[in-house]
């Protein structure tokens, strides 16, 4: 049964929003597994997280404080259906990104990442693909705000998909 994965990085709920749009929450409610890459702001948005989700995978942001980071880890590591995931707020510049992280996270098929709010989608020459969601709520200079949405399907990553949000 393939699993239905949703991807957010850097709510910075209330700075950048008061909540987050109704699609997104739309995505959290119905997916299998949520993974929030960090700068959540406020212990409340993960909070409002864990009850709307299934399940949540969450890492702290250089935007926490010491409220979030006391129940969020730097680094989060799961295996979904055979797919090794690790995720972290900050990778660093992106000149020599994909060698450097597949160095940190040798052990890891897929790197969850945010901090930059720029969507990410690469691979590393031994295959570590690397995904940042970009941010549903600040868009910076990007076109538009973003989340992604991923399938696990049969023990492999199967789809990946960058989602456009709109501001209600």
């Amino acid at each position: 049964m393939p699993l239905n994965i949703v991807l957010v990085a850097d709510t910075h709920i209330p700075k950048r929003a008061k909540d987050l749009p109704a699609k997104v929450w739309a995505a959290v409610e119905s997916a299998d597994v949520v993974f929030h890459a960090g700068d959540w702001v406020q212990a409340e948005v993960l909070d409002k997280f864990q009850e709307r989700s299934r399940s949540l995978v969450g890492v702290y942001g250089n935007n926490d404080g010491p409220d979030l980071r006391a129940r969020l880890p730097e680094t989060a590591r799961i295996t979904l259906d055979g797919v090794r995931f690790a995720m972290v707020h900050e990778t660093g510049q992106a000149k020599g990104r994909e060698l450097r992280c597949e160095a940190l996270y040798p052990d890891a098929d897929v790197l969850v990442f945010g901090h930059s709010h720029i969507p990410w989608d690469a691979t590393s020459p031994a295959g570590l693909r690397l995904l940042n969601p970009g941010s549903p709520t600040d868009r910076r200079r990007q076109p538009a705000c973003t989340y992604m949405t991923a399938i696990i399907d049969a023990g492999r990553l199967a789809e990946v998909r960058l989602v456009e949000v709109t501001r209600e």
